[in-house]
């Protein structure tokens, strides 16, 4: 049986690769610190042989006994308002984490898969995003911290595998959503669906002008899950390339959930929020043979039906 280490196991994106790589029949060692990940994702896990459960901090040295085939690196706040609230840990597990884990990963020889993201382009001069463009990210300013820690995780990753021949593999995860997602993360579907839900004001920053493309999980984890057994070693876009503006989103979001106190309201835009945001995916279809199967009105549904369950049980 294959080993994987998944770190940030209990977040949202940690905990849905958990499942999959045990459903593939891999032994899962999952990792977190729970600085914002949630024990209630994979609890369920617990009682299975298959799954271990390492509570860690990867930005301190990290030791695995036995063999490892693989590291997923998932461990990071990874919402406007974590990263904002933890700007230095947001930092280090981006850079100590991630060098603690390359270091990992060489002397067990595994394969090591980063999860990047689409802020790696910031607010972007050329739409949609293709793999090989360098970005637009302002490095001194609210979101610097989180898009420069997954820039600098991409140039070491790269590095050890130009310098020590790791094998490694790099994704950039544009917008996702899906069951498990933290109700008041921050961002953009948890706020609009637990607003909507409680009959709230859905919070629209500026017009409401600005682009999104938003992927179901069930996607991403088949792209990250072709990609780490792929043979490509350069950054892959892994999302959903049907773009919607943030105002059209939450005209849908108030039609699904249909309660008459919801409503949009508008604030100001913050600083350095992307204007747009699309992935191009050709390189996926390309090397991955993916794109994604989840319409968002099914992927939406699904999402309600779990949101739904959360809030109520908050009130």
């Amino acid at each position: 049986m294959k080993r994987v280490l998944i770190t940030g196991a209990a977040g949202f994106l940690g905990s849905h690769l958990s499942d999959r790589f045990i459903k593939e029949g891999y032994h899962v060692i999952g990792m977190d610190n729970l600085l914002t990940g949630n024990m209630a994702n994979i609890e369920h896990l617990f009682p299975l042989k298959e799954f271990e459960f390492h509570y860690h901090d990867v930005s301190k040295f990290v030791h695995v006994a036995g063999e490892l085939d693989y590291i997923l690196h998932f461990a990071s706040p990874a919402s406007p308002i974590d990263y904002l609230q933890m700007p230095i840990q947001t930092l280090k597990v981006g850079s100590l984490g991630t060098h603690n884990l390359l270091g990992l990963a060489k002397e067990k020889k595994a394969r090591m898969l980063i999860a990047s993201t689409s802020e790696v382009y910031g607010d972007p001069l050329v739409h949609p995003q293709t793999e090989d463009y360098w970005g637009n990210v302002n490095p001194i300013g609210p979101r610097g911290v989180y898009d420069e820690a997954k820039r600098f995780q991409e140039a070491i990753t790269m590095a050890y595998h130009t310098y020590h021949n790791l094998e490694t593999r790099i994704v950039r995860i544009f917008n996702t959503y899906g069951p498990r997602m933290r109700v008041n993360d921050g961002r953009v579907l948890p706020a609009f669906f637990s607003q909507a839900i409680r009959g709230e004001g859905l919070t629209v920053f500026g017009d409401g002008s600005q682009t999104r493309a938003f992927c179901y999980v069930d996607d991403l984890v088949e792209g990250i899950y072709r990609l780490l057994l792929s043979d490509t070693h350069m950054p892959v876009n892994i999302g959903n390339p049907d773009e919607i503006t943030i105002k059209e989103f939450g005209e849908e979001v108030l039609k699904l959930v249909d309660n008459p106190k919801a409503h949009l309201v508008y604030r100001d835009l913050p600083k350095d929020d992307p204007k747009v945001r699309q992935p191009n995916i050709d390189l996926a279809r390309k090397v991955l043979g993916w794109e994604p199967k989840v319409d968002r009105a099914e992927g939406l549904r699904r999402t309600y039906e779990y949101f739904k369950t959360v809030v109520e049980r908050q009130e």
